[in-house]
């Protein structure tokens, strides 16, 4: 969710010098007889910016129409369901909560045109969805802003800001503990090549840097193949990986290349065991040709159980979301989204008893979420913004017989490895 188009120093500056032009055309913020501005309401509650005596509101920077589009109108609409299931039961703080969409498309001067024309209107943002944007507006979000940002990405170098928060294993941490399945359970062993299929960009480079630590620990040798977004047929990666030699891949990038990765694998008997990150699989990728195949030799571990679990929340949310959204696909980028709506309803809840809604208490009131249990395996400890809000990955299995297209194989848990591993 965070694949750069270009190499990521290129890419970084650009960014950067289009934050620093929109910022130029937006730099006040909104204030007023609104409530939406510091002052103190009626209830005896400090209000900030986004925050009035009746609505609380918040951003979602999505995609629904480039490289992303399944992950971000899923990760929206479950976003929008909280919102009303929380407005149905009263809201929050005796507020109404307000979603306000913009759809950047996962286009680099959309997102940031977005990001400057919602942060003067709104308390921070429960989604933003790529992060090289979310990397470029680090440096005003810190300096300036100070809108709590909950990303859609799972990037290392997002990890240090006390307002924008990474939940669940970054890409590295999270590559460890795929590593460590493969070396556990497939069969990979001390000697071995380990094959690396990833994107340029902070993405791929932060994964990579996760499957060289792990291959230094295990005696393993990284044969590395790095491609573009744009690259969607893996024929010449998969024949320089078989002329390696490698006994197992991991994949760091989007769900077409890992379908096409594992498609050209299985119909050339290349018949060793693939991983991919997180946002490696749609179940989407089911119903086309590589559909067989991934369901025989493809995993991909993830920062939660899935959307089809067998818990108390995750089966309510499958629920509510059908009655939603009839004939929607059912992923998780629905955990996702529900996941980070639950953490800064989590948040602005706590800032509520400590009667600051300001942006300042809403970043503390994150602070003093340590133990937070969305209902998905996995609790967050979002206490240190220096660190991951956990460091345990659950490894999924396509299965198209399971709802949401994905089955657990193991149980959320973080290796030995990715406990030692020091982040960033």
């Amino acid at each position: 969710m965070n694949h750069g188009r270009k190499a990521a120093r290129g890419l970084t500056g650009a960014l950067a010098l289009l934050v620093a032009l929109t910022a130029a055309g937006c730099s006040s913020k909104a204030t007023g007889g609104d409530g939406n501005g510091d002052g103190t309401a009626a209830d005896g509650v400090k209000s900030g910016t986004g925050v009035t005596d009746k609505a609380i509101r918040l951003g979602a920077l999505t995609d629904m129409t480039g490289v992303y589009a399944t992950l971000g109108k899923s990760v929206t609409q479950a976003q929008q369901l909280y919102v009303k299931q929380v407005n149905a039961a009263g809201g929050i703080c005796g507020r109404q909560l307000e979603l306000t969409v913009r759809d950047h498309g996962y286009d680099p001067q959309k997102a940031l045109a977005a990001y400057t024309e919602l942060e003067p209107e709104v308390a921070g943002f429960a989604q933003f969805i790529g992060s090289p944007f979310v990397a470029a507006v680090k440096p005003r979000v810190d300096g300036r802003d100070k809108g709590l940002v909950l990303p859609q990405a799972w990037s290392a170098s997002l990890l240090g800001s006390p307002y924008i928060r990474v939940l669940g294993t970054t890409y590295d941490v999270e590559t460890i503990n795929a590593v460590d399945f493969l070396l556990k359970e497939k069969g990979l062993k001390a000697g071995d090549k380990l094959g690396h299929v990833y994107f340029e960009g902070d993405y791929g480079q932060n994964a990579l840097a996760g499957s060289k630590y792990a291959a230094g620990k295990a005696g393993l040798t990284v044969v590395e193949q790095k491609i573009k977004p744009t690259d969607n047929d893996m024929s010449a990666q998969v024949a320089a990986l078989r002329k390696a030699g490698v006994k197992a891949v991991v994949v760091s990038a989007g769900p077409r290349q890992a379908a096409s990765l594992v498609g050209v694998a299985a119909a050339t008997r290349f018949l060793v065991p693939v991983i991919g990150n997180n946002s490696a699989f749609a179940p989407q990728l089911l119903d086309t040709p590589a559909g067989p195949a991934l369901e025989k030799m493809y995993w991909f571990a993830s920062p939660s159980l899935p959307i089809g679990a067998d818990t108390p929340v995750a089966r309510k949310l499958v629920a509510d979301y059908q009655a939603a959204y009839p004939g929607q696909t059912l992923d998780n980028g629905i955990v996702a989204g529900w996941t980070a709506a639950s953490v800064f309803g989590e948040a602005l809840k706590k800032a509520c008893a400590d009667k600051d809604l300001t942006r300042e208490g809403i970043d503390k009131a994150l602070l003093t979420l340590n133990r937070h249990d969305a209902g998905f395996g996995l609790t967050h400890d979002l206490s240190d913004p220096k660190a991951p809000s956990s460091r345990e990955s659950v490894i999924l299995q396509p299965d198209r017989s399971v709802p949401g297209g994905m089955r657990t194989v193991r149980q959320p848990a973080a290796s030995e490895a990715a406990r030692s591993y020091r982040v960033g």
